[in-house]
């Protein structure tokens, strides 16, 4: 009498996780994301159209400096014809070196993201015109943080606009940077809610802003509530 073969049973990946502790979702699990981990491909959440949103631009490395004058100019222009459509409106900006702040306001998530889509397109060609280039600018995805307090609204500003300040007391590796002035790369000279008067130094003179009004309350009356922003701050600072 012959003995039919022992049947084998090919382990699921739960069995083979069971028995090896093997495989599965784990803290830290995956390639490392490096020191410039881009913005993953998820599910973005949903955008209350009362609440501002903190929205962070990043270029690719070796794409020129975003603070040349030239460039800032050709953005002024472009954001100008951008800055207001519909429910999306780009209230303040800063330009750094190889990133952007932006201090949005969006009813929806679908509303931020064509607002973002254009936004970004027209960053991405001021870059190549003004630097005689062509190709990608942007380093992946933007970023963006919901702003539903008060706090939340002051801190953003003073981080948005003082940006520069920060980067530069970093680099100095001071808690306070150079005399006050305002930032020519950025919307500080639009910006109705410093605490005093400092010197301008704008890298152009618009007439007219190129920015749009706030129309919720956080960003037109809520954020006073935690005082006025010094234009000597240096957000992120134990004194800013």
């Amino acid at each position: 009498m012959t003995v039919p073969p022992q049947q084998t049973r090919q382990l699921s990946f739960t069995d083979y996780r069971m028995r090896t502790g093997r495989g599965g979702p784990r803290p830290g699990a995956g390639r490392p994301r490096g020191p410039r981990p881009r913005v993953l491909h998820r599910k973005r959440e949903p955008i209350p159209g009362d609440c501002p949103v903190h929205v962070t631009l990043r270029m690719r490395p070796g794409i020129p400096s975003l603070r040349g004058g030239a460039l800032v100019r050709e953005f002024r222009r472009s954001l100008a014809e951008a800055s207001e459509r519909g429910h999306f409106r780009v209230v303040h900006y800063s330009l750094q070196h190889d990133h952007a702040h932006l201090v949005i306001e969006a009813k929806g998530k679908d509303a931020l993201a064509r607002g973002m889509k254009s936004i970004a397109a027209r960053l991405a060609r001021a870059v190549n015109r003004v630097s005689g280039r062509s190709g990608v600018v942007l380093d992946g995805r933007y970023h963006h943080r919901l702003l539903r307090t008060p706090r939340e609204v002051r801190r953003a500003l003073a981080y948005v606009l003082l940006n520069a300040r920060r980067h530069l007391a970093k680099r100095r590796g001071a808690s306070r940077a150079t005399a006050a002035h305002c930032d020519g790369a950025s919307s500080a000279r639009w910006f109705d809610g410093w605490r005093r008067p400092f010197a301008a130094r704008p890298i152009a003179t618009e007439a007219a802003p190129e920015v749009a009004r706030p129309r919720t309350w956080l960003l037109r009356i809520g954020w006073r509530r935690h005082g006025l922003v010094d234009p000597s701050e240096v957000p992120g600072s134990p004194t800013g």
